[in-house]
């Protein structure tokens, strides 16, 4: 069965359709007349046409934004009106639930069960956690001399630029969207120019919500054009970047030129720490789930996975039982467990991180190639891959590698598992297996990374911060974290 019998009606109109961008609440083509293929992972094949925005297209939606905060009516807007655009955001969110799925699942080539039960419902409950707060951000009175009145005011920053990667478009694009509107500020969106499709569905929902014109501009584009075109904008007031730690350093310094305010969410090598006093069928299930979800493309994945060594080679028996039974195919097909990479670009990356791992010395447990199949050979498949006789200074284990593939490093003690661990650049996530609850808060403790599980693995609340220490950038999303990255606080004195 074709992969087209299987879409939904929107669906199908939706990618044939060539898709413009959105700039002061119209649909535009780009200035230059260009366009750019979007692919589907799982076949190669051209999936839609894009209009690709440079840096004319970044500073008309820049403008359309700066008028929108400064003049427009997002500005007039009161907090329970915000409140209830982004409720209305969610609901729609939800009521188009399996045409963005699939939508996802196209372009990015994760499986539709993932697109459907994780992606979708956490960019709608993050819409709708942010729909709380617009009516909650509050100044404060503080103490001063008896001849003076002081008190602060939260405003919003401004015009925020933000940059989201291709590994969840929709939900980075919650995640970004959703605290910026709520307080009060406008928006110039990029999303990943390997996965631009939902960004765009997104926009159509957001002015069926009522988002006025001007609030939210959709551009999609390349980095080194309209990404960095948006970064240098005078107009901006803020950057929010998820992505490669690579491309965070670079933003960092064209950011330097006008001092706007950064907020960078980047790569991560997280060590996942399984002590032998651990449950061995959930600390297995949870090292699957941590490395293989979304074909191994999660800044948070456990690519490091410290097994301590009197339970070593049982656990890697027992990790390869379970890789043995993942079936690999179409994201669309019911029975797959795990789905193409996101491009030619991502699978020449991964397969030479294979190659590197072999001539390091790693030893390959179970896959270590392209998968070539057949039905498989034009997608970008690489077969779930287990790296043993791995050493913390190997490449493999100290660079982000971004696809499936695990590297198993065993470790002595409580206290060689902490060395190793935080033995690496980046410190975004870890977890912690085991029985042992005072070992398991002094692990969590330990370790420096800004998220840590323990006894679970890819855990996410709108509630709860998420960020990284290190290289694996600053700030913190979600939560009442985020609403800092997109305030700013204005002391007023009064004289009496």
């Amino acid at each position: 069965m074709g992969v087209a019998e299987k879409l939904h009606s929107a669906v199908e109109s939706f990618i044939r359709t060539p898709r413009k961008m959105l700039i002061d609440g119209k649909w535009v083509e780009a200035a230059s007349g260009k366009t750019f293929e979007t692919p589907n992972p799982a076949t190669g094949q051209t999936l839609a046409r894009v209009a690709e925005g440079d840096a004319e297209d970044i500073d008309r939606a820049v403008r359309a934004a700066r008028k929108a905060f400064d003049e427009g009516p997002w500005s007039h807007t009161g907090p329970n009106a915000r409140e209830r655009i982004l409720l209305k955001i969610a609901d729609l969110i939800e009521q188009h639930a399996d045409e963005l799925a699939e939508i996802e699942t196209l372009d990015n080539g994760k499986t539709l069960t993932e697109s459907r039960n994780v992606d979708i419902p956490a960019a709608a409950a993050t819409f709708r956690y942010y729909a709380g707060w617009p009516n909650k951000l509050y100044g404060e009175t503080n103490p001063s001399e008896e001849m003076f009145f002081n008190y602060t005011l939260r405003e919003p920053v401004g015009v925020c630029g933000q940059i989201i990667p291709w590994n969840f478009p929709l939900l980075m694009a919650a995640w970004k969207l959703g605290p910026a509107l709520a307080c009060g500020n406008t928006c110039v969106l990029k999303p990943a120019e390997q996965t631009p499709l939902t960004a765009l569905r997104l926009g159509e929902l957001l002015l069926e919500a009522g988002v006025p014109p001007g609030v939210v501009n959709i551009v999609p584009g390349f980095g080194e054009t309209a990404g960095r075109a948006l970064v240098r904008h005078r107009m901006v007031d803020k950057i929010a970047f998820t992505g490669s730690t690579e491309v965070g350093k670079e933003i960092q310094r064209e950011a330097a030129a006008t001092l706007k305010r950064v907020s960078l969410e980047l790569g991560g090598k997280s060590p996942n720490i399984v002590f032998s006093d651990a449950d061995m069928q959930a600390a297995a299930e949870g090292a699957i789930g941590g490395v293989f979800f979304n074909q191994g493309q999660v800044c948070c994945a456990g690519t490091r996975l410290f097994v301590e060594q009197k339970v070593h080679d049982a656990f890697v028996d027992t990790l390869t039982q379970s890789v043995q039974t993942m079936k690999q195919g179409s994201g669309l097909e019911p029975e797959t467990n795990i789905g193409p990479l996101v491009s030619q670009e991502q699978l020449e990356r991964v397969t030479g991180y294979l190659d590197i791992g072999k001539k390091e010395g790693a030893k390959v447990v179970i896959g270590g190639e392209r998968n070539t199949q057949k039905g498989l050979e034009k997608g970008y498949f690489v077969k779930p891959t287990i790296f043993t006789g791995v050493k913390n200074d190997m490449r493999i284990a100290r660079e982000e590698i971004f696809g499936p593939v695990v590297s198993v490093l065993p470790f002595k003690d409580e206290n060689d598992a902490v060395l190793q661990g935080n033995d690496t650049l980046y410190g975004l996530a870890a977890g912690v297996w085991t029985r042992d609850v005072s070992k398991a808060h002094r692990v969590a403790r330990a370790i420096r990374a800004g998220t840590v599980w323990v006894n679970c693995y890819n855990v996410f609340d709108a509630a709860a911060p998420f960020g990284g220490y290190k290289e694996s950038g600053y700030g913190r999303e979600l939560g009442r974290y985020a609403l800092d990255l997109y305030t700013q606080v204005k002391s007023v004195w009064l004289r009496l």
